[in-house]
């Protein structure tokens, strides 16, 4: 078996490749560097001559191939190797005729546990308390063990340390109040804090008992996020935007156990993101696989969730169930705050390409996506 074609699509706000072999066995991936979907798929287009006529099953291989063919590094290049790999796991899936997870090492669970991304539903704190403790009742009624948000209020960047401390914190008793004490909570700082406040607020926010505080300051250098992960005393969660098994080897040998983020999209595929797994294992942490991109990461993320054995909990958005992935159909199902067992050959993931080939292509407009402080000043600029 041979691989003979690379079609491309940038459809919505996604990059999606599609891998064909020569005996009509197809697999999909996706690229989880969503700001830089054209970028990707520029590597992608690049690497077809390398590509075409090799063997999809030598994953391992084709990883190295890729990685090792030009003396640069960075997201936008493993964000292309990721969908391509996930792709190629798809083949190779369907080839063997069994789910991804089997090809793996089988299964460690019989299901996985979802934390749900309540902001992107119901807008994080830019609603008021009394609508994020609605927002987590109803969650918590829908069977979600595990909610997530953005507790900084949206002017953080010019407020007081005092008033920064005390709005959060009147934010993130919200959310407990909502979720009561059986259900975790988990808050997602997006990289906006100094070192010194994310401190600070760590500190004002341990009362609540957060499952993690994630990403707390900007991902500029590996030291530095390694370093906040011990000089707090609440658990750390990083690693959403780091691309190599290097660069997780770094944040753990800094920092110690920790959460670990990898993107399956972004991370290197199955292939790579298995490494971190055990990179992270041999530090005794456990993995919390970023996703919001859709369905094709997602069912790539549950995949690997039901393999390895130290596992928390899945990233989901009730965006995956949305008109916004009509041209995407999967076979996984969602049961409450858990993902069943996919039996389906593969990713068990398909493209509608009638569909696909009528969608238009929305990127991210980059323009409004950094906030300013009142001096004018770039907010994330630490």
């Amino acid at each position: 078996m041979k691989i003979e074609k690379i079609n491309s699509y940038l459809v919505r706000d996604m990059y999606v490749v599609e891998i064909i072999t020569d005996n009509g066995i197809s697999g999909i991936g996706q690229t989880a560097c969503w700001a830089y979907p054209e970028a990707v798929k520029s590597v992608v287009d690049k690497f077809e001559n390398i590509l075409i006529g090799l063997n999809p099953l030598d994953t391992e291989h084709i990883g190295q191939l890729l990685l090792r063919s030009g003396p640069f590094r960075g997201s936008i290049l493993s964000g292309a190797i990721s969908a391509i790999d996930i792709a190629l796991w798809d083949i190779k899936g369907k080839y063997h005729n069994e789910p991804i997870w089997n090809l793996l090492g089988g299964k460690v669970r019989n299901k996985v546990r979802l934390h749900l991304l309540l902001g992107i539903e119901h807008g994080n704190s830019k609603s008021n308390n009394q609508g994020i403790i609605d927002a987590a009742k109803k969650a918590v009624k829908m069977g979600f063990t595990a909610l997530k948000i953005d507790p900084l209020p949206s002017n953080y960047f010019d407020l007081s340390l005092d008033k920064l401390i005390k709005e959060t914190e009147d934010i993130v008793a919200a959310l407990r109040e909502g979720a009561g004490s059986e259900v975790d909570i988990i808050l997602e700082i997006h990289r906006k804090l100094t070192p010194m406040t994310s401190i600070h607020l760590a500190d004002a926010v341990k009362k609540f008992n957060p499952m993690f505080y994630e990403d707390p300051i900007q991902i500029d250098s590996i030291m530095s996020q390694g370093e906040i992960a011990k000089r707090v005393s609440i658990p750390v969660a990083n690693g959403e935007r780091m691309h190599s098994i290097w660069e997780f080897r770094e944040l753990l040998s800094h920092g110690g156990p920790q959460y670990v983020r990898p993107d399956i999209g972004l991370a290197g595929g199955f292939t790579q993101t298995k490494k971190i797994a055990s990179i992270a294992e041999s530090y005794h942490s456990a993995l919390v696989m970023h996703n919001f991109l859709g369905p094709i990461l997602t069912a790539a993320s549950v995949h690997l969730d039901l393999n390895i054995p130290n596992f928390l909990t899945q990233e989901f958005t009730l965006g995956d169930e949305s008109e916004k992935y009509n041209f995407i159909e999967s076979s996984l199902k969602r049961d409450g705050g858990y993902m069943l067992l996919p039996e389906e050959p593969g990713l068990g993931i398909t493209i509608k390409k009638d569909i696909i080939d009528q969608l238009p292509y929305e990127p991210l407009d980059l323009n409004n996506q950094v906030p300013f402080r009142d001096d004018g000043s770039v907010a994330y600029s630490v």
